[in-house]
């Protein structure tokens, strides 16, 4: 390799290293993003360059397809279906660590040049990170698409158990593990490696369907880290430096990001991966015991908005779905020209995949210095004269502080039902994703708006600027 190329490489390497730091900032995430997407456009065309492709028919014709795609991906795509879009992404690049892997043992095998196999030319490093590159990837895509499939509805949601479950996916891995010793032993044994997939494709499958619920935040930020190892494995097969870089910050981050959502959930991943968490809502077992709940108008919730002094906002799916921000942010505005101090509280787990509330809210232009973590803003709801609920439910149900036999027990939640009143604007009283019915309903100083979000805000705006 060139001394060009190393340098250009290590460029790319600083600027997904700096991009990623920038990404850790809701000011800087834009550039952070820019920044990093410059950096593999670089390393892409030193590898074409370094490597000595001539020939650059297929790649342009991939590069158009895969840019149209893209493009109407980023147009049509929802701001409710970024998280199984992400899902995706992750699996498409697991997918592509499978395939380059395997297409690498592909040219090895068909080298007439030398004996491969029988010669030892192959660096053992190589042939281990082969199957480790097929087997994260392949665990990847097909763990990736459970997982989109759970969040869209194609699938259902809550966990599915079945008996023996975490002993048969310990056996499917030890047999994986059996036969990747085994090709590393014998690489001519071609069909080794198809077998893995084969397997690999069944555990990714088995490894996702038992979780859910509350937990799928988890999920996508965990196939995140194992896209980016599956790449870095990858990398150490081709040699490519760049690869083993970007791929281990990818895979590390991920990790990082997914132990933060587990302690923000108060879990270990090993009880997110086998505890089963987010079990079928069932109506006749809620109203097994009988709560009463306040229903109000947006006229009541007007009148005391107008008169408060301090809001807290909560933001949740739920204003996701009904693509209330705009109008949200529209009756945060209002409320600030009154004098009124506003501010969100934003849960680590609130919506479908970490940041969920965070891009929401900046799509709607929300200032950032409003947006508050949960340890920033959970003192102030007791001094708050309005927590003002929008479409959120499991990370601001006070169940989680004392039933221990709920999937949320131990959950750290935003203090919402701590302020003086509590308002609530969803569509019915059907449990989060969890499946768990949410006892802030049912308080005194709770005011239950139902409708739709979006609806319920645009009158609220109305109201207030008469």
């Amino acid at each position: 390799m060139s001394t060009f190329a190393l340098l250009a490489y290590l460029g790319a390497s600083v600027c997904f290293i700096l991009g990623l730091k920038m990404l850790s900032s809701a000011r800087t995430a834009r550039q952070g993003n820019f920044l990093s997407g410059f950096g593999m456009l670089l390393a892409i065309v030193v590898t074409l360059m370094d490597q000595k492709i001539l020939s650059f028919e297929y790649i342009i014709a991939g590069l158009l397809v895969g840019s149209a795609i893209g493009l109407y991906l980023a147009i049509r795509v929802q701001m409710t279906d970024m998280p199984q879009m992400v899902g995706v992404l992750n699996g498409l690049g697991g997918g592509a660590s499978t395939l380059v892997a395997y297409a690498e043992y592909l040219r090895l095998s068909g080298d007439t040049a030398i004996n491969v196999w029988a010669g030892g030319e192959v660096d053992l490093v190589v042939l281990i990170t082969i199957v480790l590159s097929i087997m994260i990837g392949t665990v990847t895509i097909v763990g990736s698409i459970v997982a989109a499939a759970k969040l869209h509805g194609i699938m259902k949601s809550a966990p599915i158990l079945y008996p023996m479950q975490k002993q048969i996916n310990a056996a499917i891995l030890f047999a994986i593990f059996v036969m990747g010793g085994l090709f590393v032993a014998d690489p001519s044994l071609w069909y080794l490696p198809l077998a893995i997939i084969g397997l690999a494709m069944i555990l990714g499958v088995t490894s996702v369907i038992p979780i859910g619920g509350a937990d799928m935040p988890v999920v996508i930020s965990l196939m995140n880290s194992y896209s980016g190892l599956a790449g870095a494995m990858t990398g150490f097969v081709l040699g490519n430096n760049v690869l083993i870089i970007s791929g281990t910050l990818v895979g590390t981050s991920g990790i990082i990001l997914t132990d933060i959502m587990c302690k923000a959930m108060n879990r270990s991943l090993a009880n997110v991966l086998f505890a089963g968490v987010g079990a079928d809502y069932s109506p006749d077992e809620a109203a097994g015991e009988q709560k009463t709940v306040i229903r109000y108008t947006p006229e009541d919730v007007a009148s005391i908005l107008e008169n408060a002094q301090s809001v807290i906002i909560v933001p949740g799916y739920g204003l996701a779905v009904a693509q209330a921000q705009h109008v949200l942010q529209e009756l945060a505005g209002l409320l600030v020209a009154r004098g009124v101090e506003v501010r969100y509280g934003i849960h680590p787990v609130a919506g479908r995949m970490p940041g969920h509330m965070n891009v929401l809210l900046a799509e709607a232009n929300v200032p950032y210095d409003l947006l508050l973590e949960m340890d920033q803003i959970n003192d102030d709801f007791q001094n708050t004269d309005v927590a003002l609920v929008i479409g959120a439910n499991d990370v601001v149900n006070p169940g989680a502080r004392h039933k221990k036999n709920s999937p949320l027990y131990g959950m750290p939640i935003l203090n919402a039902d701590r302020a003086r009143t509590v308002m609530v604007c969803k569509r019915s009283l059907n449990p989060g994703f969890a499946g768990e019915d949410n006892e802030l309903f049912y308080q005194k100083n709770t005011m239950m708006v139902f409708g739709d979000a979006k609806s319920t805000l645009t009158n609220l705006v109305g109201m207030m600027k008469k």
